[in-house]
């Protein structure tokens, strides 16, 4: 356990975590857009539902890749510089998406803009700067910044359904661009202040592990990423269809964005407790839970068609789901030295794009070949299953470890 004395975390920390989740919560408007109006951007474009899909997918694989860019530019010059950078593409990415008349301005505009330039500053730079302020309270501060998915989930798909619905799909990614402007570049220069260094961060910078739980730090650090696919890609799968699938078995597009708001306003609080959680339990018995409670909803949602089940799956997606991501900061965190902090969870946040984006893109797929979501949902639930057998395997390894292990 950390002295007090020794502890870095000083009341400025929390205007940087509230600071974080605001950005990520108002970044994350782009992708949401996407999910409210999939089915009207491919009716307008004159395409299937994989077209808006892989739309989405780009746009995270472009926050994967150039998390790892904006992490090492982070190291380098500080986090306020790529999250200044990254807000304004967004902007850009929202008013060239504005502006598209067929499939490639929209796969520019969000995998390039949005995505690689974009969102990538606002993901894997804030958590890992978020680490750097907290010891005693690191899992609900990394809890805290990544709940802005439940905020965005919550506050978004009415916003943007009742835009999308009155003006069209292309004006709100212009109105989006605007309100990104104004809000995400005076909130990046918040994070202008740097964290208290003290002797005990200087001596964990200079660590050197030869060897994690026993193994090379490499094996242990691709069992992670790969875990990451799973979950992800799994996680990704009634997150982007689930407004398209409700409105397929017969809800309004108003009470089908509901249900997103529902999943996503639940992970809010859920993620929060996790959180709490992760700080007593550690981050690797955390994410078994999680996942464990992903799996068994991903077949509910496969099989559940009716109004009330569906809300009842949704909340219950949410609590489950939230839990996860935040665990692996923390893992890595623990496991592995602070001056390689960066550039691993960045890589973490790519491997938890290429999830995200193939999840993504699969559901649509597999819903244009088959007519149904629930062979998606189904598919979900084998790479989530592939989640839990890597992360069981680190759970077993680290207590037969034993000693420091346990604490990640």
């Amino acid at each position: 356990m950390t002295k007090h004395e020794d502890s870095i975390e000083v009341p400025y920390g929390w205007v940087i975590v509230f600071a974080s989740l605001a950005l990520h919560s108002i970044g994350l408007g782009a992708p949401n857009i996407l999910f409210i109006a999939l089915k009207p951007i491919a009716a307008d474009l004159g395409s299937l539902r994989s077209v808006p899909s892989f739309a989405y997918s780009l746009l995270m694989i472009g926050t994967g890749v150039g998390g790892i860019f904006m992490g090492l530019w982070m190291d380098k010059r500080g986090v306020v510089y790529p999250v200044l950078f990254g807000s304004v593409m967004i902007a850009l990415g929202a008013f060239l998406a504005s502006q598209s008349e067929g499939q490639w301005g929209l796969y520019v505009a969000n995998g390039v803009l949005i995505g690689l330039l974009g969102k990538a500053a606002i993901i894997a730079p804030l958590i890992a700067n978020a680490t750097r302020w907290f010891d005693k309270r690191r899992g609900l501060a990394i809890a805290i910044i990544s709940s802005g998915q439940g905020v965005a989930g919550a506050l978004w798909p009415p916003v943007l359904r009742y835009f999308t619905d009155a003006e069209g799909w292309r004006e709100t990614y212009f109105y989006y661009g605007i309100f990104v402007l104004a809000t995400m570049v005076p909130l990046a220069l918040l994070l202008r202040h740097k964290p208290k260094a003290t002797a005990l961060t200087q001596r964990h910078a200079t660590e050197n592990k030869h060897e994690v739980l026993g193994l090379s730090p490499n094996f242990v650090h691709v069992i992670l990423c790969l875990a990451t696919i799973g979950c992800c890609a799994g996680m990704a799968m009634p997150i982007v269809h689930l407004v398209s699938h409700a409105t397929d078995l017969g809800f309004a597009r108003a009470r089908a964005a509901e249900l997103l708001s529902v999943l996503f306003a639940t992970a809010f609080f859920s993620r929060l407790g996790f959180g709490m959680l992760a700080d007593r339990i550690g981050g690797v018995r955390t994410l078994l839970i999680g996942s464990t409670c992903q799996a068994v909803m991903l077949v509910a949602f496969a099989v559940v068609e009716s109004h009330t089940g569906l809300y009842i799956a949704a909340f219950l997606f949410g609590l489950g789901f939230a839990g996860i991501m935040p665990c692996y900061p923390l893992i890595i965190r623990v496991l592995f030295p602070i001056n390689e902090l960066g550039w691993r969870i960045g890589w973490q946040y790519l491997f938890a794009a290429i999830g995200m984006a193939l999840g993504g893109w699969l559901g649509g797929a597999i819903f244009d070949a088959t007519g149904s979501y629930s062979y998606a949902f189904l598919t979900g639930v084998g790479f989530n299953l592939m989640n839990l057998g890597l992360i069981s395997f680190i759970y077993v390894v680290q207590n037969r470890e034993g000693g420091a292990a346990q604490a990640a």
